[in-house]
């Protein structure tokens, strides 16, 4: 059997990790090449800093956040340049710019919170995705007539319309936020009727946030220090990322002063973290939690994290799908993604045992780059 056809595990970090020809993985070499210099041309158009000359963050210029809320609460650094490797097999066929560096990657941290979820359903702390958070998270964030009826599902798939301010965030500042090619967020941070919790999706951090803390409140334990423990040390990721929270999220659990994270970069803060880590991250979810014959989190985890949200068609736990309306013609219904501004990407299709990390590539050329890499299958 060829090194094409067999699933390799890549070694820990500081050893070597395993490269293939690109004619062995079964890419066309010109066409891949073709891809990875698509990625490195179109690179985002985000200042180096994080920051414009006029003293605003990125994200509050890219959101058209104005208001109370915008303050940047969480560590900010400056990014790199254009990376990324493409996996075939659990090998690298393609690997460009500095894949070690730790940079951060705004929202695909909503994604390593899924698995979170993951690791707290499979040990029991979450009985049910269906029940309410309130039932195990004894806290008045998850109490009352609208937010104790929100389940952690409605959490998981954004369409929770939780309601109140968390660490001096308010919900209300991603109201009618839109995200994507052609977003409008004239109306950004404007104040709308909420909706039964399960009935509505809204890419909102601020509930993303509330997630990361109901999850805290179960581990009782640094969110980081879980993720480190359970997935990042197994898949032999490095030791430089990092998850930061913010100044005003320190909580006490038990005695203990702990910070809550984020689920992105959206006032600073967030995963710190190379490409080459992203990479094991996708590669064991690709393979539906399984490890060098450990299963770091379940299958049916893995299952029902990437199967449609009733709310969205393309959006199942915190990843987005390749499947529902949006689905573009020739990408395979399988691939699915974890997706940060910036444009930060992780594109993981499960039939090809396939994975691609990009890092600051500009945000429309996503596409590009993925019908490209498609394109150079031999």
């Amino acid at each position: 059997m060829s090194a094409s056809t067999t699933a390799h595990v890549p070694a820990p970090h500081g050893a070597d990790w395993q490269t293939i020809a690109p004619a062995e993985a079964g890419f066309d070499a010109g066409r891949l090449g073709e891809a990875v210099t698509f990625a490195q041309g179109h690179e985002s158009p985000w200042p180096r800093s994080l920051y414009y000359p006029d003293g605003s963050y990125v994200g509050n210029v890219e959101w058209n956040e104005t208001g109370p809320w915008t303050e940047i609460v969480g560590p900010v650094r400056e990014r790199g340049g254009p990376a990324g490797l493409i996996l075939k097999g659990g090998r690298i066929a393609a690997e460009w710019g500095d894949t070690g560096r730790t940079d951060m990657t705004f929202s695909i941290a909503k994604s390593y919170l899924s698995v979170l979820a993951g690791v707290a359903f499979d040990d029991g702390l979450i009985r049910d995705v269906e029940e309410p958070i309130g039932k195990s998270v004894d806290d008045p964030a998850f109490a009352g007539p609208h937010n104790g009826q929100i389940t952690w599902r409605h959490l998981l798939q954004q369409s929770s319309e939780w309601q109140g301010e968390i660490f001096g965030k308010s919900d209300q500042v991603d109201h009618n936020r839109q995200i994507g090619p052609g977003a409008d967020n004239s109306r950004k941070g404007q104040r709308r009727e909420l909706r039964q919790p399960g009935s509505f999706y809204e890419y909102n951090d601020v509930r993303v946030n509330v997630l990361a803390y109901a999850l805290l409140q179960l581990f009782r334990r640094p969110l980081p220090e879980v993720l480190r423990e359970r997935i990042m040390d197994p898949v032999g990721a490095s030791p430089d990322w990092r998850w930061e929270g913010y100044s005003s999220s320190f909580v006490e659990i038990d005695g203990r002063r702990i910070q809550s994270v984020p689920g992105g970069g959206h006032w600073g803060g967030g995963l710190f973290i190379g490409a080459r880590d992203h990479a094991r991250f996708g590669l064991l979810i690709g393979r539906k939690g399984e490890w060098n014959g450990r299963q770091l989190v379940s299958r049916s985890w893995i299952e029902r994290s990437l199967t449609p949200s009733p709310t969205l068609g393309n959006y199942g736990y915190l990843w987005w799908l390749a499947r529902g309306p949006a689905a573009r013609p020739g990408v395979p219904q399988t691939a699915f993604t974890a997706l940060g501004a910036g444009s930060n990407v992780i594109w993981i299709e499960p039939e090809r045992d396939i994975v691609a990390v990009l890092r600051w590539i500009e945000g429309a050329s996503t596409e590009g780059f993925i019908d490209r890499l498609l394109a150079a299958q031999a």
